[in-house]
């Protein structure tokens, strides 16, 4: 496990990237016995529909590249195709749209994921601080991590506690208990992944 994770790591770093791509991203968090989405990696329209057939529909396309990092503002990223001419679509908008979005982009495939229930998605992330040391992260994630910035940071290593404390200080707080309709969050799975 830590010889394929630093492999990982070891990649990113040759290619001078202070970031994992998703593909590597998810199998770093499956080492770790974090649950994440099935994927597969397809570099043509035949192989995305091959994907999404041993996968099973509904599903999910979103593009792999160093330069698109936030694949919904460039269009990267479809959900919810039920058939393989979808998932043809899909495949060619997905190019089309980096390419006239991100002039030199390198697509480096396409990620074919399950489409996950509807949730609230949250964001982990963990950082070496100059000053302080390791740190780790935690706040709503996709599009609100940008937009809203509302995120909480402990040095680490943290106990129960601090993760409790974390989750509950975010001011999107209510949105994990269920706000508006909104289904609840695992708060226990939350505390699991921090710690």
């Amino acid at each position: 496990m830590k010889g394929e994770a630093e492999k990982i790591i070891s990649k990113a770093r040759e290619e001078d990237r202070g970031f994992l791509l998703e593909p590597e991203a998810k199998r770093l968090c499956a080492l770790y016995g974090l649950p994440v989405t099935r994927f597969e990696v397809a570099k043509s329209e035949d192989e995305a529909v091959e994907a999404a057939r041993r996968i099973g529909f509904p599903i999910v396309l979103k593009v792999i590249s160093p330069q698109v990092l936030h694949k919904s503002d460039v269009g990267g990223v479809i959900l919810n195709l039920r058939d393989e001419e979808g998932v043809r679509e899909a495949y060619r908008r997905i190019h089309e749209n980096v390419k006239a979005k991100v002039p030199g982009a390198v697509i480096e495939g396409i990620i074919v994921q399950e489409m996950a229930p509807s949730s609230t998605e949250v964001i982990v992330g963990a950082i070496k601080d100059p000053t302080f040391g390791p740190t780790i992260m935690f706040g709503l994630g996709g599009i609100f991590v940008e937009i809203l910035r509302d995120v909480s940071f402990r040095l680490v290593p943290i106990e129960r506690v601090d993760a409790e404390e974390m989750i509950g200080e975010i001011k999107a707080y209510k949105i994990l208990e269920g706000a508006r309709g909104m289904p609840k969050a695992d708060k226990e799975a939350l505390i699991e992944i921090l710690l």
